[in-house]
């Protein structure tokens, strides 16, 4: 009598899965990130006309468009087509863009040394973010390198 034990790979622990959460936590930490220099440019705003604590609800207004702006980028983490992923990478190129705005744009705010240290962060978790998104996950195809 010969016993067969099936392996059974449990499903936190399956390579898709692994890699949506990759893209997911990658896409989660760029959200804090930008939450994290809002925060930065409200506590050195220079003047009345910007972001700052003195006016909260402005705050609240600016941290709700930034969690709608990223509702495209966490829906699109969850799907492993191409298509999608190109268009999540593309989507999250924007962003890049944007923290890397806020690296000059930290030099005119006097004591902006926090702002730009977020801006620096939040570019490098965002373009790890994009790399992830676009190349974390793909089939290798036969004869290339």
């Amino acid at each position: 009598m010969v016993i067969v034990v099936e392996k059974k790979i449990p499903v936190f622990i399956k390579k898709g899965v692994i890699t949506l959460l990759k893209r997911f936590f990658l896409v989660f930490l760029t959200l804090m990130m930008s939450i994290f220099a809002v925060f930065a440019a409200a506590e050195e705003s220079p003047g009345d006309r910007v972001i700052s604590f003195d006016e909260p609800m402005i705050l609240l207004i600016s941290l709700g468009i930034i969690l709608c702006l990223f509702i495209p980028p966490f829906v699109m983490s969850f799907f492993g087509s191409l298509v999608v992923r190109i268009i999540s990478g593309v989507y999250q190129c924007f962003i890049v863009l944007t923290f890397a705005g806020l690296i000059p744009i930290g030099f005119l705010i006097p004591n902006g040394f926090l702002t730009i240290l977020a801006a620096v962060l939040g570019t490098l978790v965002s373009s790890a973010s994009v790399a992830v998104t676009l190349f974390v996950g793909r089939k290798k195809e036969a004869g290339r390198f």
